[in-house]
C-alpha cells in the first residue's frame, strides 16, 4: 500500500500534523450536520467512549472531553482549568512544546516552576523526584511524551511513577503519541492526557481532546481562567446534554474523526499502527544514513513519530532549496526547531507506508545529487 499513488493527494505530508489522510477520511466530511441534532450528538458520545476505550481498560474511571481548536487549545484548556488557584505546576521541558506549556502557565498567571534539560537529553525521572521532594507546594506536573522538536520519546511511565508516588496530579501532553504508541492512563499514571484529532489517529485538524480521571475533572468546577477553554464546562455540557458542545463544534471534522477511528480499528488497533510507524522510521533513518544524513538523536531516544536530521556538512546547503525540490516531487518535509543545531525534520505518521518512504529516499538521493553539496 502507498499513499503517493493516490492522485487526489497533491503532496505526501511528512510532518507531525496536519498529516496525510486517507481518501475515505476526507470523503467523510462531505455531509453536513446540525450541532443540536440527536444523531450528531450521539456520534460525539460514541467518539468519547471510543477514546476512553483506547486509553484504559477501566472505562468507568475515565471520561473524554472534545475541545474546538488546535492541540494547543486543548493543552491550554487543561492547564488553565485543572490547576486550582492555590495550586502550583511543575513543567518538564526539553523542547519547544514543553516550553509552550510553561508559556501557557505564565500567560495565565499560574504559579509554576520549570525543570529544563537539554533538547537532546531525555527527561530524568530521578530529577523530577528531587523537584517534588524539594517543593511540597507543587500540586501538578506536566510533560510532553513525544517532543516533536527533536523526535524525543520521553520516559513518561517512569516519570509518572514518581509523580504518582508523590501524590501529585499528572498531565501528559500525548499530542504526537496517543493512537500511535501503546500507552494507557494506568501505564503512565496519567490523570489527564491531551491529544488532537490530526495526529496518530489520522483525522483532520479542528479539535483536540482530553482524557481525564472522572473524579479529578469533576472537582475542577470554577477553576478555569477562560470561558471558551473551560474544560470542566465543556465536559459538563457533554455529560448532561448527550454529547452537545457548548459552542459551535467542527461537525465535519468530528465525522472525519469517527471514520479515522474506524480505520485505526481496521488496521489492527494501536499496536499495528505503532508497528507501521516504527517500520517507516527504521527505513527512513537507515536510508538517510546511507545517503549521508545523520539523525540528531541517539537511536534509544528516538520516537517512531518524527526524526530530526542535521544539515549536511556543507556551507552550500539550503534547506529552502532542498524543501522546494522535494515538494516538486510531491514530498513535504518540516523545518527544524532545535535551538542548538541546524536541523530539518521528517515525519512518518499519517496515511504513510514503507513504500512511500522508499520513494521519498529515492527523491532525496536524486535531489542531493542534483544540488551537489
Amino acid at each position: 500500500m502507498s499513499a503517493i499513488v493516490d492522485d487526489d493527494i497533491p503532496y505526501l505530508l511528512l510532518t507531525p500534523g496536519p498529516l496525510t489522510t486517507s481518501r475515505t477520511v476526507r470523503e467523510a466530511m462531505m455531509r453536513d450536520y446540525c450541532t443540536w441534532d440527536d444523531d450528531y450528538n450521539s456520534l460525539v458520545n460514541e467518539i468519547r467512549s471510543r477514546l476512553v476505550a483506547l486509553a484504559s481498560e477501566e472505562e468507568g474511571a475515565y471520561t473524554a472531553v472534545l475541545m474546538q481548536g488546535s492541540g494547543t487549545f486543548a493543552v491550554e484548556a487543561t492547564i488553565g482549568s485543572v490547576v486550582p488557584p492555590t495550586g502550583k505546576l511543575l513543567v518538564l521541558v526539553n523542547g519547544a512544546y514543553g516550553r509552550r506549556i510553561a508559556e501557557i502557565a505564565s500567560r495565565l498567571q499560574i504559579d509554576h516552576r520549570v525543570m529544563e534539560q537539554e533538547e537532546t537529553e531525555s527527561t530524568d525521572p530521578a530529577a523530577v523526584a528531587e523537584q517534588l521532594q524539594a517543593d511540597a507546594t507543587i500540586s501538578h506536573v506536566a510533560m510532553v511524551h513525544c517532543e516533536t522538536t527533536t523526535g524525543m520519546l520521553n520516559p513518561v511511565a517512569a516519570v509518572g511513577e514518581q509523580v504518582h508516588a508523590a501524590g501529585k496530579t499528572f498531565i501528559v501532553d500525548a499530542m504526537s503519541s496517543f493512537g500511535g504508541l501503546p500507552i494507557t492512563m494506568e501505564s503512565v499514571h496519567a490523570d489527564y492526557l491531551v491529544s488532537s484529532a490530526n495526529k496518530c489517529i489520522q483525522g483532520t485538524p479542528g479539535f483536540g481532546f482530553v482524557i481525564a480521571d472522572r473524579q479529578k475533572i469533576g472537582a475542577t468546577r470554577g477553576w478555569a481562567r477562560s470561558l471558551s477553554l473551560d474544560l470542566h464546562g465543556q465536559w459538563e455540557e457533554m455529560e448532561q446534554k448527550s454529547g452537545k458542545w457548548r459552542f459551535t463544534s467542527p461537525t465535519h471534522i468530528v465525522r472525519a474523526f469517527q471514520q479515522a477511528l474506524d480505520e485505526l480499528a481496521e488496521e489492527g488497533g494501536v499496536t499495528a499502527r505503532w508497528q507501521r510507524y516504527q517500520a517507516n522510521q527504521n527505513l527512513l533513518v537507515n536510508g538517510m544514513r546511507n545517503i549521508g544524513f545523520q539523525p540528531l538523536l541517539e537511536d534509544d531516544l528516538q520516537s517512531p513519530i518524527i526524526t530530526a536530521f542535521h544539515y549536511p556538512n556543507d556551507e552550500n546547503f539550503s534547506f529552502k532549496g532542498f524543501y522546494e525540490a522535494l515538494k516538486k516531487r510531491r514530498f513535504v518535509i518540516y523545518p527544524g526547531k532545535v535551538s542548538g543545531a541546524e536541523t530539518f525534520r521528517i515525519g512518518n505518521i499519517g496515511h504513510v507506508f514503507p513504500e512511500d518512504i522508499e520513494q521519498l529516499l529515492l527523491a532525496i538521493q536524486a535531489v542531493t545529487a542534483e544540488m551537489q553539496w
